[in-house]
């Protein structure tokens, strides 16, 4: 008797159990769609080339879409030094509409390492974004 009653409160745990965590997703599922405004959604969030000889100029397009619910605005995008340029979309993204920001790499003067951080400022709900070309600079011969 006491064993079918251990295994019926077991039992009832772990019922509890699940349906606090289908609860939990049901909650969480919903405070995604309740995000309001414009939400930049990369593709990837970095490129890395690897070894590339002193130089070399490389370049990636980041794609990006707005999976938000406003139109989003890119103000400004910014790199860590001048070896660095980024080109962005100067018009507005509507919701559910994709966008590229192109980004060449100059590893002129360069050796080693390296992680070119680009800053992408805008109205989305989280004001700032990176994206990043890393590489390892080798020299020639």
């Amino acid at each position: 008797m006491k064993k079918l009653f251990l295994m019926f409160v077991a039992a009832f745990v772990a019922l509890a159990v699940q349906a606090q965590e289908q609860k939990s997703e049901t909650k969480t599922e919903a405070k995604k769609e309740e995000v309001k405004g414009p939400v930049i959604t990369f593709e990837e969030t970095s490129k890395d080339f690897g070894e590339i000889t002193q130089g070399t100029k490389v370049e990636h397009t980041f794609k990006l879409k707005n999976t938000g619910t406003e139109v989003l605005k890119i103000s400004n995008v910014a790199a860590t030094c001048g070896c660095t340029v980024p080109s962005w979309p100067k018009k507005p993204i509507a919701p559910g509409e994709t966008a590229e920001i192109k980004v060449t790499f100059n590893s002129a003067g360069k050796l080693g390492n390296q992680n070119s951080v680009v800053r992408i400022y805008s109205n989305a709900t989280e004001p700032i974004e990176k994206v990043s070309l890393i590489s390892k600079v080798i020299k020639e011969g």
